[in-house]
């Protein structure tokens, strides 16, 4: 898995709302409609709704970067002074995600796929 962004999040707190817009928006149903998480893909990139995100302390859209080894990415972000905001954490399936925030305040998101 290369490493870019291919995930941009946005918490909602109407989920079918935010499906209809989304749905005009990009032409088309959801590829994954479950009542925790509504997602597309458009050309490689990962559009989703999270109806939790706001009580999980999302604010805005997050991007999401796909890296091998989570751990190690976080830990190296960490490091270079970003702040923690979320530990990686299985997700589902196996994959994680994990955030955290610049010095700017902008939140960065990282997602690995499960283990083969």
């Amino acid at each position: 898995m290369a490493d870019n962004f291919t995930a941009i999040i946005y918490p909602t707190k109407n989920l079918e709302q935010a499906k209809a817009l989304f749905t005009t928006l990009i032409g088309e149903p959801p590829a994954q409609d479950t009542p925790y998480y509504v997602g597309w893909t458009v050309d490689g990139q990962n559009i989703g709704l999270n109806p939790h995100g706001f009580e999980q302390g999302m604010t805005g859209p997050i991007p999401y970067v796909d890296v091998d080894d989570i751990k190690a990415r976080f830990d190296a972000l960490v490091s270079a002074g970003a702040a923690v905001l979320q530990e990686p954490t299985d997700v589902g399936g196996g994959a994680q995600i994990a955030t955290v925030k610049d010095a700017d305040g902008n939140t960065i998101g990282l997602r690995s796929a499960p283990a083969a």
